[in-house]
């Protein structure tokens, strides 16, 4: 068994407001194994305001975020940031152990991008970079695997996590209210459903900051493709139990993982 926390949090203006947010919401008796925030949870997600709130590797802002592993002695998956690397933005995951050492770190593969029906388009690339590998953490409860947001939407990313043996796959996001209605709650069930296995979905919340309308809705889905829990619209922050054994039971029951043809 673990205790996953989710952290649907209100996104402020600044990074400096949305650590300190973060930080206060947090309870200070909170006892979990893993802490995991939405993604860009430092932002507004719009392009305009990724560069003014961007945070590198061992600056100020990282390593406040940090000490939250250390402060409750527990993993974080401090959702995604947008990170300043060699001039260049990309989306990233940064994941930290029980005592704050950066134990990951994982940038979007796939940006998002979308032509909504009024015709408007939104496109990630036109700042940020993609990333180019996986991220698996080693933990005494078993792999965790990590994607960001739009990388749910291709299988065999997924597909590649769980023949590496991963047990869960922990997805920082930002569905919005066109994407969210129509294929949030898919997304997360069915690739728990392909690869039986758990995977975990932490949103911004729907009363962030900015013009963008995050569809909130975090959640955890097991291995048979059943929602454990789910957060709504507003800001939330839920501990789940959860328990690995669970995907085992479900391979035994409807084998599918081990026993897939190629056509």
């Amino acid at each position: 068994m673990m205790k996953v926390t989710l952290v649907q949090s209100d996104i402020k203006e600044t990074k400096e407001e949305n650590i300190a947010h973060i930080k206060r919401i947090i309870p200070d008796d909170l006892q979990t194994d893993i802490l995991v925030l939405p993604e860009m949870f430092v932002t507004p997600y719009q392009n305009d305001y990724f560069a003014q709130n961007a945070i590198q590797k061992n600056d100020e802002d990282y390593k406040i975020i940090a000490s939250i592993a250390k402060q409750y002695s527990c993993y974080l998956i401090a959702g995604s940031v947008p990170e300043k690397r060699n001039n260049t933005l990309y989306n990233t995951t940064f994941v930290f152990d029980k005592t704050g050492k950066e134990i990951a770190r994982y940038a979007k593969r796939h940006l998002f991008k979308v032509t909504y029906p009024s015709g408007k388009t939104y496109d990630e690339s036109d700042i940020l970079s993609a990333g180019d590998s996986l991220a698996i953490v080693d933990t005494e409860f078993g792999k965790i695997g990590l994607m960001i947001c739009f990388d749910i939407r291709f299988p065999l990313l997924a597909k590649k996590y769980q023949e590496q043996g991963v047990k869960m796959i922990i997805v920082p996001a930002a569905f919005n209210t066109y994407t969210g209605p129509l294929h949030w709650h898919l997304t997360f069930r069915a690739r728990a459903v392909d690869n039986q296995l758990f995977m975990v979905g932490v949103s911004q919340s729907r009363d962030s900051f900015g013009t963008y309308e995050p569809y909130g809705h975090s959640l955890v889905v097991g291995p048979l493709g059943h929602i454990i829990s789910e957060c709504q619209t507003a800001e939330a922050i839920q501990t789940i139990d959860v328990d690995l054994a669970d995907i085992k039971s479900a391979r035994q029951s409807i084998p599918i993982v081990n026993n897939q043809k190629i056509l």
